[in-house]
């Protein structure tokens, strides 16, 4: 089974890296993902403190809601920069970043 996602999907920008590893996504984040990684934890750990129906329930509903969203944010912020090395999210920063540093594209 190929779960390569350019192989059945067309990128509509410049392709810098068909199948980035970890470390070359996660170094990838610009501001914008990290800002959306810490509003989604952020926002989890308010809803699970507030879904805390009894006192005694507050606090772990607040920190299983943190971790809720600590994976979830990590996660989009992972898929926004993972796509735009593959070229299926607009990518102008990376692009000039990499020909900058005299790679090819």
């Amino acid at each position: 089974m190929n779960t390569d996602i350019t192989a059945s999907a067309k990128p509509e920008y410049p392709v810098i890296d068909r199948n980035p590893p970890f470390t070359k996504v996660v170094g990838n984040f610009n501001t914008l993902d990290y800002l959306r990684f810490t509003t989604i934890t952020g926002v989890s750990v308010t809803v699970g403190y507030l879904s805390g129906i009894k006192p005694g329930l507050k606090g772990p509903s607040m920190v299983t809601g943190g971790l809720i969203g600590l994976m979830g944010g990590f996660m989009y912020a992972y898929q926004n920069s993972a796509g735009r090395l593959m070229g299926f999210f607009p990518n102008d920063g990376e692009v000039a970043r990499y020909q900058k540093r005299g790679l090819k594209i």
